[in-house]
């Protein structure tokens, strides 16, 4: 199979709300991102689908020397290979990527975070280096406002990352994985056991208020830190704020049924939410 067809059926596939940002992109940029994000998936699926975890840490070693060969032209997965083969993928540093890989190997190791400051390590590598190397694909890395730019991105992928850790959960502590910090479970009184067998109750109402107040605050960092130069070229992560910060809205209003239920929003939603941002950002 061609390499940039693998990539398009994996993010087809995926149902991710990630792929409805990319609809609107000039072809090459488009086939860069796709293969990127198809690679996340991949390195994604080794912690969530693999149980020996001998098996993961050698998957993601040969992710590691995949990455190598990435950045001596020399790649053989269709993921590393359509990457390769477009014009943005000369941009992207394997450190980088190095850096995803470090981030989902700590999902083998750490099933609980103490607080925030240790959780922040693990989003930073997940998401926030996530969101600098799809940045850098979209453009607006330019010298004047690179800081920025880079700043908006790690701020970006934060919030979508805290996000993902409340709409998922009840999904991750059945999995065996608890993302919100245990001095904050403290804090507001909610134990690991409410968590497991999906026990709601106003103490864990309050933790997820104050949850969301934290993703909110990063998601308004990031759109402060773009410079207006920048926006058209980073629309593609406008369009995933909105549907993102839409999302998050929904679960907030719905009460976080999250230990029990998956909140998501319909494609046709997704779609105009889109569509709305391209043309006005």
């Amino acid at each position: 199979m061609d390499p940039h067809q693998y990539c398009q059926e994996r993010a087809a596939a995926s149902g991710s709300s990630f792929y409805y940002s990319f609809v609107f992109l000039a072809p090459d940029t488009r086939r860069a991102i796709t293969a990127f994000y198809a690679l996340c998936r991949e390195l994604d699926d080794v912690v969530d689908e693999c149980r020996d975890r001998q098996i993961a840490v050698a998957k993601l070693e040969w992710w590691r020397n995949e990455i190598a060969r990435f950045g001596d032209n020399q790649a053989e997965h269709p993921a590393t290979r359509a990457l390769a083969d477009t014009n943005c993928g000369g941009r992207i540093a394997p450190a980088l990527l190095l850096e995803i890989v470090d981030g989902m190997a700590m999902d083998l190791d750490y099933g609980r975070y103490p607080d925030f400051k240790s959780l922040n390590l693990y989003c930073y590598r997940v998401a926030g280096v996530v969101g600098e190397v799809a940045a850098s694909i979209f453009g607006g890395m330019r010298t004047e406002n690179d800081r920025a730019v880079r700043r908006y991105a790690h701020e970006l992928g934060l919030a979508f990352q805290l996000t993902n850790i409340i709409r998922d959960v009840g999904e991750d502590a059945r999995r065996g994985r608890i993302y919100l910090p245990q001095d904050e479970l403290a804090r507001f009184g909610v134990a690991e056991s409410d968590l497991l067998e999906g026990r709601d109750s106003p103490a864990f109402q309050a933790l997820m208020e104050f949850q969301y107040a934290r993703a909110i605050a990063h998601y308004d960092s990031a759109l402060a830190a773009l410079p207006e130069t920048a926006r058209l070229e980073q629309r593609p992560g406008l369009i995933m704020a909105a549907i993102y910060r839409t999302l998050l809205d929904e679960i907030r209003r719905s009460h976080f049924p999250v230990l029990r239920a998956r909140v998501s929003l319909t494609p046709v939603r997704k779609l105009w939410l889109a569509s709305k941002t391209w043309l006005f950002a």
